[in-house]
């Protein structure tokens, strides 16, 4: 197969361009312009003309939720809805066609006063059943009266050491439920079936590789006994269908106390040994510090502001402390595993940092590309541990952007100077930090353009126009951005693919333009015209017909 007479970025170290480049047998053979081509070209099957768009190695998201994702996009799936009257619409009708709990979700804070939308409202479409609808970050989650009351969750209830019920004047429960508060209404959820969680694998392979997606991490996966995600990767990988490459990033129980580490991290080894071989590699842990600024639950080095902007005191949760961080990672690092932590504020940052230099002081230079996704706040003498510690800085870029949950529910709470410094791109990448990214889907969607768009111009690609960037200073250049979600989150997640080079598998896609000639405020409204794994074709666009 031959694609000729575009812009082919390869995403090496030099960020070289070419316009050609040749497959055979799901692999580069050569890449340069029509001469390097030539030789191949009587034998192809197939000659893609590009007629001057963009070809380029496939994404890779580094951080993403795929099977949740497809299970949200088979259930109630309100991600694409951004108003209540929306919400409860939707959830009326999935209600009246269904029967049994009303799961799904995808709701946004800055659709309800204060991020934390009533139980009232989702009563007056479904007053008897049982509710629980998580939010597009899923560290909150909106339940009914109903659901309340089944759970056992009143006025007397006290809040878990990891979680929050939300409130009102009187202390009783309102709807909300953050992080691990989620767990009390989570434990009378039915347990999905394998058949559930092999059709979300399905319908998210899908719907990714439409985006160009070639391969990700799952920043949590979990195992039996039962039905698991974990089971489902397996189960895709022995019946052929898992055409994605996938790095499983095994959950770390927070619970753990510290003489259970030891055998935590054996029963994680023996899951890692099921997946030797093929599409499915789960030789990750995801270890989770702490929680998210909107619900003033990620982990801060000063507190949180009030309304007012006074101190609260509060600096957020840590889901382990300085201590179990470094025994748990040590202990990773020493099994063999590469460590992916969900680090957001700038305590959980510093946390993390501390924890892998105590495993490096402990078992030596591991080399494992461990990495640190979200990245909200990193205090400034923080930033050049990255490079000097080999960590990974693995960007969510879509957030980085003024939007109603940033105005309202974040950065009144933070403070001006905080404010000014978030998402610190820029700033990790001119210290030298490995960069990775991705979308942290069903959080946010994980269309990489978007993504792109935003780390670029830092203003969301559907802002109203006008919108002024989210710390313009931190924003990097779309070749840095493009080699972030290829080639450093093919590092990042530990997979062959990411370059465009002779000799690696053939994982491509073709955009139906150029954004690195374009506009740098219409890099969002690129769309993917056609995805291949290995030469294979994943994905093509409904009015892609540029062979020749």
């Amino acid at each position: 197969m031959i694609f000729h007479n575009g812009l082919v970025f390869t995403a090496d170290a030099a960020r070289s361009l070419a316009s050609a480049v040749a497959v055979r047998d799901g692999r580069i053979v050569a890449v340069g312009g029509d001469a390097e081509v030539a030789r191949f070209r009587a034998g192809a099957h197939e000659v893609v003309d590009l007629e001057g768009r963009l070809l380029l190695p496939g994404f890779v998201d580094a951080h993403a939720h795929p099977v949740m994702g497809g299970l949200e996009r088979l259930r109630c799936d309100l991600s694409e809805l951004e108003t209540a009257d929306e919400y409860l619409t939707a959830i009326g009708a999935y209600a009246a066609a269904t029967t049994g709990w009303i799961l799904g979700g995808g709701w946004s804070m800055s659709a309800f006063p204060g991020g934390c939308p009533a139980a009232e409202l989702l009563d007056r479409v479904v007053p008897d059943r049982l509710v629980l609808l998580p939010n597009r970050d899923h560290h909150s989650a909106w339940v009914n009266t109903r659901t309340l009351e089944l759970a056992g969750i009143g006025a007397d209830t006290p809040d878990p050491p990891d979680g929050r019920i939300e409130r009102d004047a009187g202390g009783r429960p309102t709807g909300t439920l953050h992080e691990g508060a989620m767990r009390l209404v989570e434990r009378l959820v039915p347990a999905e079936t394998q058949a559930e969680f092999d059709a979300a694998l399905a319908e998210a392979q899908r719907y990714l590789h439409s985006l160009g997606v070639v391969g990700w991490q799952d920043a949590m996966v979990k195992a039996g006994p039962g039905a698991s995600v974990h089971e489902a990767y397996l189960r895709a990988c022995r019946d052929g269908t898992l055409t994605a490459k996938v790095t499983g990033a095994l959950w770390w129980d927070r619970d753990c106390p510290a003489d259970g580490i030891a055998d935590q991290v054996a029963a994680l080894a023996a899951l890692r040994d099921e997946t030797a071989g093929g599409r499915y590699d789960a030789g990750t842990v995801k270890v989770m510090l702490d929680g998210v600024a909107e619900t003033f639950t990620a982990a801060m080095l000063e507190p949180y502001l009030d309304h007012c902007g006074h101190s609260t005191g509060n600096h957020g949760l840590s889901f382990l402390d300085a201590a179990q961080a470094k025994a748990v990672v040590t202990a990773l690092d020493a099994a063999g595993f590469q460590v992916h932590f969900h680090a957001l504020g700038d305590r959980a940052v510093r946390d993390a940092l501390d924890a892998l230099a105590a495993a490096r002081a402990a078992n030596g230079t591991s080399g494992r590309a461990h990495h640190l996704a979200h990245l909200q706040l990193v205090h400034p003498d923080d930033i050049p541990r990255f490079a000097a510690l080999g960590a990974t800085a693995n960007l969510q870029a879509l957030w980085a952007a003024h939007e109603p949950q940033m105005d309202e529910l974040t950065i009144p709470f933070l403070g001006a100077e905080r404010a000014d410094r978030q998402y610190p791109f820029g700033a990790l990448l001119r210290a030298g930090a490995p960069l990775a990214m991705g979308s942290d889907w069903p959080v946010s969607t994980p269309d990489p353009l978007a993504a792109l768009h935003v780390a670029v111009n830092r203003i969301d690609p559907q802002a109203p126009e006008g919108t002024p960037p989210l710390g313009a200073h931190q924003a990097l250049p779309l070749p840095v951005a493009l080699a972030a979600y290829t080639t450093g989150s093919a590092r990042a997640a530990r997979l062959d693919t990411g370059t465009i080079a002779v000799g690696r598998p053939a994982d491509l896609v073709v955009l139906d333009r150029n954004p690195l000639t374009g506009p740098p405020g219409e890099i969002g409204a690129a769309r993917v015209a056609r995805t291949y794994v290995d030469g294979q074709l994943v994905h093509a666009g409904e009015r892609d017909d540029h062979r020749r």
